[in-house]
């Protein structure tokens, strides 16, 4: 798990950060599904031009054998064992069709059907294991060991038995063990982990601290408040837990439908089979007519209805740096009427950044001169602010002068002589604006102040405008920094609803106001604070450049270069998607249909079925390819809905 960490206002070299815990990454070709989809692939690929180029049968006949043996297997087991508890699985309905079809010599149709419920079942493998890895490294996050304090004496002692009312010493650079209260010592915290804030806060007696979270320079004694296996890192992990096993209306809607289609096929063949050979029909001819029926009934058309459209909208997104993770994502980014965005890292760039300088009249100093005092008192030091102010010093082209004498203290900011004088710079204790208010004096008398604030993302009006097209509501804003650096972004990106303050099981219950509400609502996040908000959510997309990994894996979509505009963007095209896939199976239906009937009815040539059947999976093949093109990315109207 990879995570950010800061140090402090100080300079004094604080104890180093254990090494990041291994990564626990499932690999593709250890899914036994990856292995068998990618084996059905290989063969069917290398049968496939063998086979258009007329080449004898004995040379691509064993290569179509092992597709489908190799991807047919597993699903033709499962529906076995489905059969073993009186139900139907659709994929045994694709088996048998597949069978069907090898059975009357459409060979190619068997396999080409088979890959593709191999490949699906592979990737839907993957999605588990990945988000199974990812909830395990965030437990990486919380230390295994913490010191307590009992009569003046230390030991270290497993988190895990730690119980409310012990005292811990956190000491600079350790993770806190346990949420709990700060009783003695001054330090500052960076808890972007648990709340988003870009950079750390102070901590003095009588503040909250939290599980995991890391400890700058400054020991702190810390009474444990709440157990461990209820901290909030714990209660992240459950709500992710509990998200990913949540299975949406949609998917259960489908798995009825499935089932029953499925019963409804294998009787009407039977049906077909037995009907006619009753009533004295040739045992031929009756065969022939039921497998025509199997043929033109299987759904092949209407699988390649769906996955072309959105499996064409991926690669669309992919090659404009977005990567959404499964045609089910792709889908559900278009159901969506409602948004919500966090602030920091998503709004905002997650770095502060100085916006104004103000020297107090009679200072003597304009703005410059005060930028570059603050800057080379700051220059040792390695605290975001402080790379922030050199930062600001550097861009103006100033001269940032040697400083002696550099000491830090935790939560009050740091000193330095410059030009024989004492600066100090250091936080306000009441800020004068939404972000970060920094003092700067010389030989104690103040000269004036600096302000930090994060980095709005250039491109953030532009998509929060967008979004509000899309849905016809301005996006809601869910934050755990304060309220005031909250309305400051709110202002500027034109959102009403600020929601700031928050912790990650707050987020997840305005998500689920909304949803109970009727609203499916989409999140955009990139910390692992916003993880249980991208899994609860309708549809959850992370910003990739900075976003943790649990964020990441959990999120339905990943904006890797972090354009912002890319968000409303990738909605559109995943509505354009779902129209045609709503297009795609009114027309395999159709032909189904129609073909059925033709057999029912009248006499359907099994050539003529055939044609019929190909026909229409080509047909809706290529509608859904058009999603490929690039103006399919750009020209979507916001509109569309």
């Amino acid at each position: 798990m990879v995570c950010r960490v800061s140090t402090t206002l100080a300079s004094a070299p604080a104890a180093a950060p254990s090494p990041p815990a291994p990564r626990r990454r499932t690999r593709v070709l250890a899914l036994p599904e990856a292995r068998w989809a990618l084996a059905s692939l290989v063969a069917f690929l290398l049968a496939l031009p063998l086979d258009l180029g007329g080449a004898p049968a004995w040379t691509y006949g064993p290569l179509y054998a092992v597709a489908y043996a190799a991807g047919g297997w597993e699903p033709a087991l499962e529906g076995l064992r489905a059969l073993r508890e009186k139900t139907l699985d659709v994929d045994l309905l694709m088996i048998v069709a597949a069978l069907g079809a090898a059975s009357i010599g459409q060979v190619l149709d068997g396999a080409l059907l088979i890959v593709i419920f191999a490949t699906s079942g592979a990737l839907e493998a993957l999605a588990t294991a990945r988000t199974a890895d990812s909830v395990r490294g965030l437990l990486d996050l919380a230390p295994t060991t913490a010191t307590r304090v009992t009569g003046g004496r230390e030991e270290t002692v497993p988190t895990a038995d730690l119980a409310v009312g012990d005292l811990l010493l956190v000491r600079p650079g350790e993770r806190i063990g346990a949420d709990g209260t700060v009783v003695d010592g001054t330090g500052e915290v960076d808890q972007a982990t648990i709340t988003g804030e870009s950079v750390p806060v102070v901590k003095r007696p009588g503040d909250d601290v939290f599980a995991g979270t890391l400890n700058g320079t400054g020991a702190l004694r810390v009474r444990v408040e709440r157990d461990p296996a209820d901290s909030v890192i714990a209660r992240i992990v459950t709500l992710v837990e509990e998200a990913s096993r949540t299975k949406a209306p949609t998917q259960l809607f489908i798995e009825k439908i499935e089932q029953r289609y499925a019963v409804g096929v294998v009787a009407a063949t039977l049906a077909v089979f037995g009907i006619p050979l009753a009533f004295g029909a040739d045992l031929t001819d009756a065969l022939l007519r039921a497998m025509t029926f199997m043929i033109v009934a299987s759904p092949c058309a209407v699988v390649l209805a769906t996955m072309p459209p959105l499996l064409s909208a991926i690669a669309n997104a992919g090659r404009h740096g977005v990567l959404v993770k499964s045609a089910v994502a792709m889908e559900r980014l278009g159901e969506i009427d409602a948004t919500a965005l966090d602030k920091t890292g998503t709004l905002t760039e997650g770095t502060p950044e100085v916006t104004a300088v103000r020297p107090l009249p009679g200072s003597g100093l304009d703005e410059d001169a005060l930028l570059a005092l603050a800057a080379a008192a700051e220059h040792p030091s390695e605290h975001p602010l402080a790379r922030a102010i050199v930062a600001a010093a550097r861009t103006r082209g100033l001269r940032v002068a040697d400083a002696q004498g550099f000491t830090a203290t935790p939560g009050r900011g740091v000193t330095a002589v410059v030009a024989g004088h004492e600066v100090h710079v250091g936080r306000a204790e009441t800020p004068e604006d939404a972000g970060t208010t920094v003092r700067v004096t010389r030989d104690g008398a103040l000269l004036g102040t600096l302000v930090l604030t994060d980095r709005l993302r250039p491109d953030a009006a532009a998509a929060t405008a967008a979004l509000t097209a899309l849905t016809g509501t301005a996006p809601t804003l869910l934050t755990g920094d304060n309220a005031p650096a909250a309305a400051t972004v709110a202002t500027a990106t034109g959102i009403t609803d600020v929601r700031a303050d928050l912790l990650p099981e707050h987020k997840v219950a305005a998500l689920r106001e909304k949803e109970g509400a009727g609203r499916k609502v989409l999140f955009v996040g990139d910390g692992v604070n916003d993880a249980p908000a991208l899994a609860a959510a309708h549809a959850g997309i992370a910003m990739g450049r900075a976003g943790s990994d649990l964020a990441l894996e959990t999120a339905d979509a990943v904006v890797v270069r972090d354009e912002l505009v890319a968000v409303p963007a990738v909605v559109r095209l995943s509505r354009r998607a779902r129209r045609l896939v709503l297009q795609n199976l009114v027309i395999a239906g159709t032909f189904i249909t129609a073909l059925v009937l033709w057999d029912l009815v009248g006499h359907l040539p099994l050539p003529l079925g055939v044609a019929g059947h190909e026909g229409s999976t080509v047909l809706v093949g290529l509608n859904g390819l058009r999603l490929l093109r690039e103006s399919a990315w750009r020209s979507a109207p916001a509109q569309e809905a």
